[in-house]
């Protein structure tokens, strides 16, 4: 860990040597000395790391080598902002301070050398301790590291499977007693209970996606507890999968509407709530009132727990499952599955030797599937019988320290070695994610921003065509490979949509980030603030903890003070629905070293405070689902900046205003903006060569030439009005001729289509390699050929089109296109035929507002991989009879149509529709036909919906 620190505080001092050189007028010599000096004190390091453990003195060492390296850099930091902010002065005040630099000089100079006489000292102290320098190529974790971190790719899907080992009857037992209608066999409520790791929401994953379950029930809900829940997002979270097309209206709802919409719905439906990870009787106290006791119609609650205690508060009468502990032979069976997965592809393993020495390891598992998976983790990246001893050797280590204590303790040192085991960088990035709250799905996206601007993924890992956002990604890659994260793939993309933290890996990613003071978390959600220990809060503070993250609850904000060396700020609010209002008092003149701020969800009066603009040192700043008036033009000095987050929060429906100044901003990466955001006149992108991501380019914020000054993007999303033909010439040329980096790209293009001239250039817009998604918002003459689509598009959508004919015809025949939408009459004829063996990728297809549109044909064969349908056309009069042989559909949802056609999808008094035998095998199928811009109570919008009907609605959990 502290040769990351070091290594870091190395290539930051290249950069200030190399980007800073002016700002370092006077102390660049002693700046170059420091970096020598770090160079030696590096070669001894990968030996003190890792020897660590070996003793507390060895302990003690690193934690200081650790805080050498930070507080030279606070110094070199400090000296910039000075020299920095005295540039920006007026030449009096110039005057006035050249007086003092002399003192300044040699103030830095003699904090430099105490800084070097401290190194000497220590690198002393570990050569007469006996710890060695060790040089690059000798047991180098940095090149073993990146070595490893090219071959892997993101290409490996195995990476996120569960494997499912040993509990098949457990399953099996829940999914018959959910299902039975014996009522000498009922029981409302099923508990699976037993302790962390066990694998209890695996299984009631297996249980919720069974099909007899998802035949039996009419609606299903998944909400996760955990520790630090809320009722209100408990609450939120049940309704909200149980009539999921209301979303935007539950989201305003009080707590105690809430409970009686629940109540309602679980009176006129028979459905299926799981309570994941329940810790405490005080959660379900206060929920229980949206689950009556009687006069349902056989809806039932599953629930996970630690505690039995908790289920039986629940319910009296709840069955309790819990899952026995996996045997030898399982344990070594599942070990087999994770261990001897090789990266390429290969066939799995079978060395006796290997096996003689996996099964002795997995009896430190204690049958606990988690520490099995771990353990595999680490297994996995051992690929000679001589690694497999040399772990073998280490738990067998691990494990005598707990000895005598109970099993738990014996699994958390399994899962420590995992942690040992990781690559210096890759230990810092697996910390990192403490910062978010308990059972949060952290966005990938998101995730590697930060990761970049804290350090913690490094540029010597960048290949050569890389950005480094696919460096960030391949060290998710490698936590998801080593079991460290579990990870959510996004169907479409293929690439990582989140990843998130099972309980006992957070604790050990707490635990570990405490003992390194690497972050400090407190959280102040549900009134947990009075269990706040504001004097070990202020002592964290007082002892240069580094990263601060703060859990807001919906009472607004704590105390917080400042501290200058902070390099990292986060909040974190309850909801994403939700914004907490900024204190006035509150001010950012004391963080005088940050390089993130994180102020999402935050509420600010009118503007963002002009300090913000003199925390020059920042690299991501972000402003995502927060509202603000204004925002000040002193942001236009933060020159380091690499990523700038303006997505404002879209329920709040409040505009922000940007002032010109994003042209400042030279070393801005990553831009994020939606619609929401305004601007008094066409701002700037010159400048910005640095630029990689942008999202969202409208041509009411930015003039359309611009785009061609941004020649390093790799990722653009794009909304243009075309006002001229011109307009639309500019488009292609820049995707043709200077978005030679361009990877991943969205266009929506609003234009009519009509004449030949216009037809032509819509043909050479499908024709350009570089364009992935495109929406047409507008009139199409007619569709060009096949041909002419570039096989790069995976995205198509296509609105107020008004095609004569059939677009299938055309549409089917591109080989890569993983998502089709015909919405607002984007085809006017009455018939349209899916033919045998088309769209052979697609994933996603939605048919909405097609209002003539009346028989659809789907021929046997077509569209072999669909996954998603939405069906929302008013006239049609049938489900084709093809969905029934489309065996990867699992979710179909029916928006606007007939009554008719509802029916045929129905079951109704015990008759089935025409249709439903057609989608059968589809596990979820939702059904929403209430569609108005008519205001309602939600009481109406229920008897709308439900009043008298049975349907099958399911919103499977994610």
């Amino acid at each position: 860990m502290a040769e990351f620190v070091v290594s870091f505080v190395l290539e930051r001092l290249q950069g200030l040597a190399s980007e800073e050189a002016s700002l370092l007028h006077g102390v660049s010599s002693q700046v170059e000395q420091l970096r020598v000096e770090f160079q030696r004190m590096q070669c001894f390091l990968k030996d003190a790391d890792a020897r660590e453990s070996e003793s507390k003195t060895i302990h003690n060492w690193v934690v200081e080598i650790k805080e050498i390296a930070y507080d030279s850099e606070d110094i070199i930091e400090t000296y910039v902002i000075r020299v920095a902010s005295r540039s920006m002065q007026s030449f009096l005040k110039r005057c006035v301070c050249i007086l003092n630099e002399g003192k300044a000089l040699h103030k830095v100079g003699s904090e430099i050398q105490s800084i070097k006489t401290r190194i000497s000292q220590l690198t002393t102290s570990l050569q007469t301790y006996g710890i060695r320098a060790i040089t690059e190529g000798e047991g180098s974790s940095s090149s073993a590291y990146g070595r490893q971190q090219r071959v892997l790719r993101r290409s490996y899907s195995h990476v996120v499977e569960k494997d499912f080992v040993g509990l098949e009857e457990d399953v099996e037992e829940l999914v018959g007693l959910l299902v039975s209608e014996d009522k000498e066999n009922y029981y409302r409520t099923l508990s699976i209970c037993g302790m962390g790791g066990l694998g209890k929401t695996t299984i009631a994953q297996k249980v919720y996606n069974d099909q007899n379950v998802k035949r039996h029930f009419d609606g299903f809900a998944w909400v996760c507890v955990s520790q630090q829940w809320q009722t209100k997002d408990i609450l939120q979270g049940i309704l909200t999968k149980l009539i999921p097309h209301e979303r935007d209206r539950i989201v305003f709802m009080r707590e105690e509407d809430f409970v009686r919409m629940l109540v309602q719905v679980h009176q006129s439906r028979k459905c299926l709530v799981v309570l994941d990870d329940i810790w405490s009787e005080a959660a379900w106290d206060c929920i229980r009132h949206a689950f009556p006791t009687g006069g349902d119609m056989g809806g039932k609650i599953l629930i996970t727990t630690r505690n039995q205690e908790v289920a039986l508060h629940v319910d009296p009468h709840v069955y309790l499952h819990e899952p026995r502990l996996l045997t030898e032979d399982e344990s070594w069976e599942l070990l087999q599955k994770k261990a001897f997965t090789k990266p390429d592809g290969a066939e799995p393993r079978d060395d006796k030797n290997m096996e003689d020495l996996g099964r002795e390891m997995v009896k430190h598992c204690g049958g606990l599937p988690l520490a099995v998976i771990v353990l595999g983790g680490i297994l996995v990246t051992k690929q000679t019988l001589r690694d497999w001893e040399m772990v073998h050797r280490n738990i067998s280590s691990y494990i005598r320290k707990g000895k005598g204590m109970r099993q738990q303790h014996g699994v958390s040192q399994v899962l420590a070695l995992s942690y040992s085991d990781l690559p210096y960088q890759l230990k810092s990035c697996f910390l990192y994610l403490g910062n978010f709250p308990e059972d949060s799905e952290i966005e990938a996206d998101k995730l590697y921003p930060l990761w970049i601007a804290e350090g913690l993924v490094s540029l010597d890992d960048q290949a050569e065509g890389e950005t480094m956002m696919d460096v960030a990604e391949r060290c998710l890659v490698e936590l998801a490979y080593r079991y460290m994260v579990q990870v959510e793939v996004d169907e479409f993309s293929g690439r990582f949509k989140s990843c998130s933290l099972h309980d006992l890996m957070r604790d050990l990613c707490l635990l570990k980030g405490k003992e390194q003071n690497f972050l400090m978390v407190v959280d102040f959600r549900h009134g947990s603030e009075k269990l706040v220990d504001y004097s070990s809060y202020y002592s964290s503070l007082d002892s240069k903890v580094r990263r601060l993250a703060i859990h807001l609850g919906e009472d607004g904000f704590p105390k917080i003070r400042t501290a200058q060396h902070l390099r990292s700020l986060s909040f974190f609010v309850p909801s994403k629905y939700i914004c907490i209002p900024m204190p006035k008092n509150f001010h950012f003149k004391g963080f005088k070293v940050l390089r993130v701020l994180d102020l999402g969800g935050i509420q600010f009066s009118k503007k963002l405070a002009r300090a913000v603009g003199k925390l020059i040192h920042l690299r991501y700043l972000s402003l995502r689902n927060s509202g603000f008036r204004k925002l000040p033009s002193s942001i236009g000095n933060l020159g380091f900046l690499q990523t700038l987050d303006l997505r404002l929060h879209e329920q709040l429906g409040v505009s922000g205003t940007i002032p010109n100044v994003l042209w400042k901003m030279k070393s801005l990466r990553h831009l994020y903006l939606n619609d929401l955001v305004k601007t008094k006149e066409i701002l700037r992108l010159d400048g910005l060569s640095k630029l990689e991501l942008l999202e969202t380019f409208t041509t009411h914020l930015f003039d359309l030439k611009d785009l061609f000054m941004l020649t390093n993007l790799w990722k653009l999303n794009a909304r243009v009005q075309v006002e001229v033909l011109e307009d639309l010439v500019a488009i292609i040329n820049y995707l043709n001729i200077r978005a030679n980096r361009l990877q991943h790209s969205s266009f929506y293009i609003g234009y009519n289509f009509c004449s030949e001239e216009e037809v032509n250039l819509l043909r050479q817009l499908l024709e350009c390699r570089r364009l992935n998604a495109l929406h047409i918002g507008g009139v199409i003459g007619k569709l060009p050929e096949h041909h002419h689509f570039s096989p790069n598009l995976t995205m198509l959508e296509f609105s107020r089109s008004e095609l004569k004919e059939d677009p299938m015809a055309t549409l089917e025949k591109l080989p890569n296109l993983r998502r089709l939408a015909l919405g607002s009459n984007a085809f006017v004829g009455v018939k349209m035929v899916c033919s045998k063996l088309g769209f052979p990728q697609l994933k996603f297809l939605k048919l909405k507002e097609l209002s003539n549109l009346e028989e659809w044909m789907v021929d046997e064969g077509s569209m072999p991989n669909l996954s998603s349908l939405e069906i929302g056309c008013e006239r049609l009069k049938m489900v084709p009879d093809g969905l029934r042989f489309i065996s990867t559909l699992q979710e179909l949802k029916i928006s606007i149509s007939s009554e008719d056609f509802q029916r045929r999808l129905r079951v109704v008094h015990g008759e089935e529709g025409a249709d439903l035998y057609k989608v059968q095998h589809v596990p979820s199928i939702i059904f929403n036909p209430y569609h108005s811009s008519t205001s309602i109570s939600m009481e109406e919008v229920f008897r709308l919906i439900y009043g008298g009907r049975r349907s099958i609605t399911s919103s499977q959990h994610a």
